[in-house]
């Protein structure tokens, strides 16, 4: 399907964590600042095997552990016979008090500073595109709505950080009562701004966002980031078939997905 300029969509939901932001660096230096700031603290007394174990932790490694636990939690939550019951900012800090438990890192950080960590997530960069490309996409008519299964606390301190103007801000938990990829949140959005689906377009940087969008009747925008995509290389490619807009790695990212809707284009 083309995006002509006469067919412009009207509005594009956009996933935030990993498609808007580049959630791994900043995540990493604060779980890695403030292990250092522990182990360097001369106040501080820390057993030895502990002491070892958080010397030794990639935090990098964390990090993605910490983001794979979103993701599991979300795909459970999406699902209509287990509705959530807490908000992303609950399940960053439970999930963290787990991964550190798991990992034999319990008691390195105390329960207040464990708070603030959990709290990184409302401090993201954004990628380079992101903030002009938000713009510019606002300057042609297009209403730009952040649709995120975070809290709207977290993505209006994050819209502020990131400098993202959105014009919309939707919580899939708690405006629809529901995580992506449940259809009620896709459809929820599109009710809220009083559209039709048709006239709506999904950007995200994974597939398992576009695919329930697209059920739903949305258009498909795919930015490619790195390190983002959990399809394989099969079912990217058999993606490439039902996305409307392939915007590949280092081709622009949201500013490109403005640059084709204005001259009317789908794919490079």
């Amino acid at each position: 399907m083309s995006y002509a300029s006469s067919s412009q969509p009207k509005a594009l939901f956009f996933d935030v964590f990993g498609t808007t932001v580049n959630w791994h660096p900043p995540v990493t230096a604060c779980l890695s600042s403030h292990a250092s700031a522990i182990l360097s603290s001369p106040t501080t007394s820390i057993p030895s095997t502990l002491r070892f174990k958080a010397s030794t932790t990639s935090w990098s490694t964390f990090a993605l552990a910490w983001r794979q636990s979103y993701g599991i939690f979300t795909q459970f939550h999406s699902d209509h016979s287990n509705p959530p019951t807490k908000t992303i900012d609950e399940h960053h800090h439970d999930s963290l008090v787990q991964l550190l438990d798991e990992r034999g890192l319990k008691g390195l950080f105390p329960p207040d500073q464990i708070l603030e960590i959990s709290r990184v997530w409302h401090f993201l960069d954004p990628w380079p595109d992101s903030s002009e490309g938000v713009r510019v996409l606002n300057a042609q008519g297009i209403q730009t709505v952040a649709l995120s299964n975070g809290n709207r606390s977290l993505l209006s301190d994050m819209a502020e950080y990131a400098h993202l103007p959105w014009t919309h801000i939707l919580s899939a938990f708690e405006d629809f009562g529901a995580y992506k990829p449940s259809f009620k949140v896709y459809l929820g959005a599109v009710e809220k701004l009083r559209l039709d689906p048709g006239e709506c377009g999904m950007v995200a940087a994974h597939l398992g966002d576009l695919k329930a969008a697209k059920e739903c009747g949305l258009r498909t925008i795919y930015i490619e980031r790195e390190g983002e995509e959990n399809f394989s290389r099969e079912e990217i490619e058999q993606a490439r078939e039902w996305v409307n807009m392939w915007v590949g790695l280092g081709e622009g990212g949201t500013e490109e997905v403005g640059r084709r809707l204005k001259e009317g284009k789908q794919s490079g």
